[in-house]
């Protein structure tokens, strides 16, 4: 078992919650007061351009919990295996899915990947939500990721919360090999959660996938070719040049400023507001994401 350390943001949020709630802040206010060290630079080098006919997707890789996939993903990328893909299913509240491991492209490597649905807890930075989870003994935020640990176990894992990046696999828990991925575009589905590899998070062009026609299978499968969307390309940010990049910074989520924006969505004091929760649930925490000022 692991003993969990407490902390700085931990503590912050525990000080923000002794506060008068008459005190607490909007979150708008919260963001107004953030300085530059409350950001953080997305790394081009684990950022992934998807282009689609209405736009760019922006997706950040979490190789701090999946490093293998992320390592193979963008070799795939590199490999222009996704160019010229196609999102092949749209399930009502739950996931849009695309690429097919059918899909033959000459030269291209598709090598087998160990299923990474959890990782050690130890060391691993972690601001801790003070409410009760239905589906974890914890959860909270881990570089800039919702996330779950057990202390018996020892483990983390990051959640299924709306815009979540996941691998597809067969019912052996190593089939996926990452030439099917979804994105979480319905209610959280938390069930998923250690029973597959998450690999990131779109944090820019959500309203691109979660527009997409669903499908009429009961699995929201597509049943005719027109019915697909086609995927341009999709490349590693680091690997174009400067002026082609989308210059994203994300909020920290291990900063006393993050702590306060946890405590202005657990009691919600905009004037709309006549009853206070005074709880939330990790999904229902907003990741601020800004372009580069």
């Amino acid at each position: 078992m692991i003993a969990w350390r407490c902390s700085s943001v931990t503590l912050a949020l525990l000080a923000v919650q002794l506060l008068q709630v008459s005190e607490a802040k909007t979150m708008a206010e919260v963001l107004a007061a953030a300085k530059p060290p409350d950001w953080r630079a997305i790394d081009p080098a684990n950022t992934l351009y998807m282009e689609l006919e209405g736009g760019r997707v922006i997706i950040e890789l979490a190789p701090q919990f999946a490093p293998k996939h992320a390592e193979n993903i963008r070799s795939l990328v590199r490999q222009q295996y996704f160019d010229a893909q196609r999102i092949n299913r749209s399930q009502d509240n739950f996931v849009v899915q695309w690429g097919d491991p059918a899909f033959a492209r000459a030269g291209v490597r598709k090598p087998p990947v160990p299923a990474e649905f959890t990782r050690s807890a130890r060391d691993l930075p972690f601001t801790v939500l003070p409410d009760p989870d239905t589906y974890a003994p914890q959860t909270g935020f881990s570089a800039g990721f919702a996330a779950a640990r057990d202390g018996a176990q020892g483990s983390a894992w990051p959640v299924h919360c709306y815009g979540v990046v996941g691998v597809g696999r067969d019912e052996a828990p190593d089939s996926g090999d990452d030439t099917e991925l979804y994105v979480v575009t319905g209610h959280a589905p938390r069930q998923l959660d250690r029973n597959i590899t998450v690999v990131g998070r779109v944090v820019q062009g959500m309203e691109l996938l979660s527009v997409v026609p669903r499908g009429p299978s009961p699995m929201g499968v597509y049943e005719k070719p027109e019915q697909h969307t086609i995927i341009k390309s999709v490349r590693v940010a680091a690997d174009l040049p400067a002026a082609q990049r989308t210059s994203l910074e994300a909020l920290r989520t291990d900063t006393p400023l993050f702590a306060e924006l946890i405590e202005a969505r657990r009691n919600r004091t905009d004037e709309w507001y006549k009853v206070r929760a005074g709880r939330i649930e990790v999904c229902n925490v907003p990741l601020p994401v800004r372009v580069s000022p």
